[in-house]
């Protein structure tokens, strides 16, 4: 059968795998796991309750939530039922709740826990919009989403001719949510995609990988995002059983048990394995120190598509057998393929990656190209490490003169919710979507990402900056967690460092600097000296007008929840240059 509208996953899934494992989640530190056939009946009288409540096709409804297998019982309901879902970031502010609540305007929200009830009731009391509101988790005095289902099931015979009909009208091009964008310049922006712009996706990039119906795929970044939620329909399409993470702190542990074959992911968090492994390479002694960092630059020398000499492969054969696999281990022991977005990804950890067998497929896209217009692709061999890919299937692209990526077809959402002026503004009269984002293409066919439009500036003497090219390279450093390079208008460039402090508390350790806390250790002289040599390294690397003249450390670590960071771990520019005003002043205003 053909699958057009998100909802078809459904009887498409049942009809071709009718799977015992589709999805499954941990409850009280147990594994549950849920068949299709009982992923079907769920979703299915969950819009038959909805209906049995009064909501009508096009009604918005809202899920704040974890990932977890109810996440799509309610996600396909809604679909079912014509409506559309509004999943939103469990970690946003209270204004940003209270922003995006107002202007999709929806009837009814469901939250996955206590903690997010808590947070979401107050809002929900005072908006007029919301009638009714869910938990997930069962809460004394709370109304679970199961008597939704439960509803559904008492007037199916009712319900079941309307949601048929319902089915039979919906068209591919009709509207099936809102993702609200992280905000990182400004309040969110609901961009409407429709049940084609997220099919249209997860189909164009089943074929990039081998893995299908015997394959498992560990779910941990946030379905409320575009990434994670197109991957959840592309692994439905092709079969494969997805396993919901806890949470991010038993992502090794979750990793071990289920011993995935792929996952998702984004490069700082590919960054932090990363760093723990070769933390726990320093901590060796003797002569495993040494086979240890052997293989790690034995692997940096990785080349792709054969171009490595017979006797280096002989190397990391042995360089595999004695280190490289302890790394797969790590990750379950039998993970042979990342997919890494959402920003861009350092070469070096790509090209180390697949020295181990671990391939990393780099993509990227926006949540207004549902998300991705290219994305490396293992099975025909089309890869390029440093760049994203060549374009999927019935997606174009084309550089504008200002160098700036544009963007066409069926992945290019309807239109960002209530803002007419701002669609068009990014749709241009003959389709093209304007990423926002500098690249170019190599050998016309990988896309490669340089900086973004809006975050290049210019050095007062005339000499235009890229942040995020410099920003990336000095992340390479272990005592770097996140950096903000600045000196718009300036004569020079600059940085803000927010330190990697668990590695700097151990360098701290080795190296007899005693601290009483963050504040006074990033003022002792011998760790900005410390700074001052990895800024150096990584100048030598740059042309003159982009290096880093001046930095100063921070003594916080940014964070989504801190507000420094957005959901998808992009720097919120806007807000750290309010939040470190008088730094910047002090930077620039000194001799």
């Amino acid at each position: 059968m053909d699958v057009k509208r998100t909802f078809d996953l459904l009887d498409f899934s049942l009809e071709k795998y009718n799977k015992e494992i589709s999805l499954a989640g941990k409850v009280d530190g147990k594994w549950l796991t849920h068949s299709h056939a009982e992923y079907h009946d769920l979703a299915t009288n969950f819009s038959y309750g909805l209906l049995a409540l009064g909501l009508e096709r096009g009604d918005r409804v809202a899920l704040v939530s974890n990932n977890r297998p109810e996440w799509n019982f309610i996600d396909m309901g809604i679909s079912l039922a014509g409506m559309v879902s509004v999943p939103i970031y469990p970690t946003i502010s209270i204004e940003e709740y209270e922003y995006i609540l107002d202007d999709c305007k929806p009837r009814i929200i469901f939250v996955s826990d206590k903690g997010l009830f808590s947070k979401i009731e107050p809002l929900a009391n005072k908006a007029e919009s919301i009638e009714k509101l869910y938990s997930i988790n069962k809460l004394d005095d709370v109304k679970n989403w199961m008597e939704v289902v439960e509803l559904g099931r008492k007037n199916a015979e009712k319900y079941k001719p309307e949601v048929e009909n319902v089915k039979k009208s919906i068209k591919a091009s009709d509207l099936v949510t809102l993702i609200y964008t992280s905000g990182t310049t400004g309040n969110p922006k609901g961009v409407m995609l429709s049940h084609e712009n997220l099919l249209s996706n997860a189909i164009a990039t089943s074929v990039v990988h081998p893995h299908g119906p015997e394959s498992r795929s560990l779910s941990f970044l946030p379905l409320c995002h575009i990434y994670e939620r197109m991957l959840n329909y592309h692994f439905q399409y092709k079969g494969i059983s997805v396993y919901y993470a806890e949470s991010m702190g038993t992502i090794v542990n979750d990793l071990k048990d289920i011993k995935p074959d792929l996952f998702s992911t984004v490069p700082r968090l590919l960054e932090t394995i990363y760093d723990k492994i070769i933390q726990k390479g320093k901590d060796l002694d003797g002569i495993k120190k040494q086979i240890f960092f052997w293989a790690v630059n034995l692997g940096h020398k990785f080349k792709l598509h054969g171009k490595n000499s017979g006797f280096y492969k002989m190397k990391l054969k042995i360089a595999n057998k004695l280190v490289f696999s302890k790394w797969r281990e790590a990750l379950g022991g039998n993970v042979n393929v990342i997919v890494s977005g959402g920003a861009a990804l350092q070469p070096r950890l790509a090209t180390i990656f697949w020295s181990a067998d671990i391939k990393v497929l780099e993509g990227y896209g926006l949540t207004e190209t549902s998300p991705v217009i290219a994305v490396n692709n293992l099975i025909t061999d089309e890869i390029m490490v440093g760049t994203v890919g060549p374009m999927i299937k019935d997606v174009e692209v084309k550089i504008a003169e200002d160098g700036e990526i544009l963007c066409k077809g069926p992945n290019i959402m309807m239109g960002y919710y209530n803002k007419p002026e701002l669609t068009a503004e990014a749709i241009d009269k003959d389709g093209w979507f304007h990423t926002g984002d500098i690249g170019t293409l190599i050998d016309n066919k990988y896309l490669k990402i340089t900086d973004r439009k809006k975050e290049i500036f210019k050095l007062s003497n005339g000499k235009y900056v890229a942040p995020q090219v410099i920003e990336n390279k000095c992340k390479e450093s272990f005592f770097i967690q996140q950096i903000m390079v600045i000196g718009e208008n300036e004569k020079f460039a600059s940085a803000l460092i927010s330190p990697n402090f668990e590695f700097l508390h151990n360098w701290c350790s080795r190296h007899g600097v005693k601290y009483r806390d963050n504040e006074e250790l990033i003022r002792i002289p011998e760790v900005i000296k410390r700074y001052q040599k990895e800024v150096n390294e990584i100048n030598k690397k740059m042309a003159f007008h982009e290096q880093i003249k001046r930095f100063r450390l921070v003594c916080k670590e940014w964070t989504p929840a801190t507000g420094e960071l957005s959901p998808t771990l992009k720097l919120k520019r806007n807000y750290l240059y309010k939040e470190y005003d008088h730094i910047i002043k002090e930077i620039f205003s000194s001799n």
